[in-house]
């Protein structure tokens, strides 16, 4: 499937209709889902309505904006209205929300066509998408490999070119590691660029929507048209949106002008050789193009992930206390009074992972352990977020491997949390100091499974992540290579 851009191209010429381009994308959706499983919910009908409108007002002469009738996918945790949104639990499996999210509701004003909601790990907890309550998605470089997650099935739907982009929500890397895993492009944006209005909360102060492209100017494009103020998201940001595809230029401002550090606490123990093999090479070429490189030491970058796993399931746990059986979603139907009713459907209606994040969290922040637990997190998440403003005094942007190793097989994680939890190791820390950042291919395994570069930008610093990628990923042809479905 062509880019954004050749697409809009071949719309406002005529060249083919939106209606065209919109079958042709559930017709590989028809063809793929049996074996990839990325969508929970296809809504074919609303999508070809959809596109008949973006034709119609090409017909008319109308000007068109650069999404209208391209096909999207959305993560099945954002609220639209009239379509079913179970954020991969039982627990809202006959959920339609009465009302549509932000980000939706501006992709449907731009006309853009959403083809449906992509799976993910329940509630967005797991690396994998293998906690949903529904179906496991497969990567489409290996069926019997797992796509990551939360955001799996967005990313498995660009990948397989199912869709042209994506959404999906970033909580501790659930875009930039399945981008990593499916070997498209993710960018997590800085925290309140993208109005959370209508994304079913996981851990508040972390979740953060974003893009999903094959190519950099796509995921730009995507990213473009959802970022901006909301005045019913509370956090939003009220900053001007610059023009993230303005500075996509061939090549890189003149030799020292950007300075990229590599972070040195991200290399060692735990890096798959054949990950750090392909990072180095791209940092080589990064360097050739013109880049400065430099080592940087962000001390408290491993504590990320402990300061994590108190804080989100902390945050989740009180996010997720709606959940009683009284007002929406499953109810557990054989109970003999108010307690037993919400033990019941949340016992039935949660799965394993949510389970237990909700308890650690309930527990950190119990009486007498909130000092010792959440409270020493917020401090230690104080002095992560102060190393990388001490590295952004030094250089204009940092890299490091997205993930520390290449796609796992399903099934080969799912007995041991802990070594699931490991799968977001290099991306945690960002969400914490709610910064930007950006996966994109840099390579491949001898199993020919993709591999991820991370670039992380102060903040605010999305259009200089998408000008430095799109730099390097038109010097190679990673994004070129497709996966043989």
């Amino acid at each position: 499937m062509a880019s954004i851009s050749e697409l809009h191209q071949q719309l406002i010429s005529k060249e083919r209709s939106a209606v065209e381009i919109t079958q042709e994308a559930l017709k590989r959706i028809s063809q793929l889902e049996p074996k990839l499983k990325s969508f929970i919910c296809v809504t074919a009908e609303k999508a070809i309505e959809q596109a008949r409108q973006v034709d119609a007002q090409i017909a008319a002469g109308e000007k068109i904006g650069q999404l209208a009738g391209i096909p999207i996918a959305v993560k099945d945790n954002m609220c639209t209205r009239g379509i079913p949104t179970t954020c991969g639990s039982k627990i809202l499996e006959n959920f339609i929300p009465p009302y549509e999210s932000t980000v939706t509701q501006k992709l449907l004003d731009s006309g853009a066509v959403i083809l449906g909601k992509t799976n993910l790990d329940e509630f967005a907890m797991g690396s994998s998408t293998e906690n949903s309550a529904y179906q496991v998605t497969a990567n489409p470089w290996d069926v019997e490999r797992v796509p990551g997650g939360s955001s799996g099935g967005s990313a498995a739907a660009v990948a397989s070119q199912e869709s042209v982009v994506a959404l999906g929500s970033d909580t501790g890397g659930s875009i930039r590691q399945p981008a990593s895993f499916c070997g498209v492009v993710g960018m997590k944006p800085t925290y309140g660029l993208v109005s959370r209005y209508g994304l079913v909360a996981f851990a508040s102060s972390l979740d953060q929507i974003g893009p999903f492209g094959r190519t950099v100017e796509d995921a730009a494009i995507l990213l473009q048209a959802i970022a901006g103020y909301d005045p019913k998201d509370s956090t939003s940001l009220n900053v001007s949106i610059p023009n993230y595809t303005r500075n996509l230029r061939p090549n890189l401002r003149p030799k020292g002008q950007i300075r990229i550090g590599l972070i040195k606490e991200t290399f060692g123990e735990g890096l798959d050789s054949v990950v750090n093999q392909a990072f180095t090479k791209a940092v080589e070429q990064l360097q050739e193009l013109g880049a400065e490189i430099q080592v940087i030491s962000c001390p408290r970058f491993r504590y990320g992930l402990p300061t994590y796993y108190i804080i989100a399931p902390s945050e989740a746990s009180a996010n997720l206390a709606r959940y009683d059986g009284v007002k929406y979603g499953f109810r557990a139907p054989k109970s003999e009074n108010l307690l037993e009713m919400y033990a019941q459907t949340r016992a039935e209606g949660f799965g394993t992972e949510v389970k237990r994040r909700i308890m650690i969290g309930t527990y950190a922040l119990s009486a007498g352990y909130y000092d010792a637990y959440y409270l020493k997190a917020q401090k230690v998440r104080t002095l992560i977020k102060e190393d990388f403003d001490k590295a952004f005094a030094q250089v204009d942007i940092l890299a490091c491997p997205t993930a520390p190793t290449t796609a796992f097989k399903a099934g080969e994680k799912t007995d041991d949390p802990l070594s699931m939890y490991l799968s977001d190791l290099m991306t945690i820390p960002v969400n914490l100091a709610g910064l930007p950042a950006l996966s994109l291919p840099c390579g491949f395994d001898e199993k020919g499974l993709p591999i991820g570069m991370q670039l992380i930008g102060n903040v605010l610093k999305e259009a200089l992540l998408f000008e430095v990628a799109h730099v390097y990923e038109q010097s190679n042809d990673w994004y070129k290579l497709l996966p043989r479905l």
